[in-house]
């Protein structure tokens, strides 16, 4: 099965709730890649790469424990790049 990307932006109220520590646990349970990043603008980003049931699940699980923050986002799927070992929090 070939491994996807996926890049999502969360907004609403992100900042703060330990939404990127959630991303996290999560990640770490679905074995992905990738990162998560508070934006300068409220916004939450987070990149991540696996085989795409595992990315749906994932997010699946984010929504679910942390939808009720959110307000709004976006979300595209791209090829993998391969460039991720682990999944980070990322602070820049």
């Amino acid at each position: 099965m070939a491994l996807k990307r996926v890049e999502v932006h969360y907004a609403g109220r992100v900042h703060g709730v330990g939404f990127r520590f959630t991303a996290e646990r999560f990640a770490a349970a679905y074995k992905v890649v990738g990162y998560v990043k508070n934006l300068a603008d409220g916004r939450v980003e987070l990149v991540a790469e696996s085989e795409e049931e595992t990315l749906k699940g994932f997010l699946e699980a984010i929504r679910q424990d942390m939808g009720h923050l959110v307000t709004k986002y976006s979300i595209n799927w791209f090829p993998s790049t391969g460039e991720f070992k682990h999944f980070k929090i990322s602070f820049f």
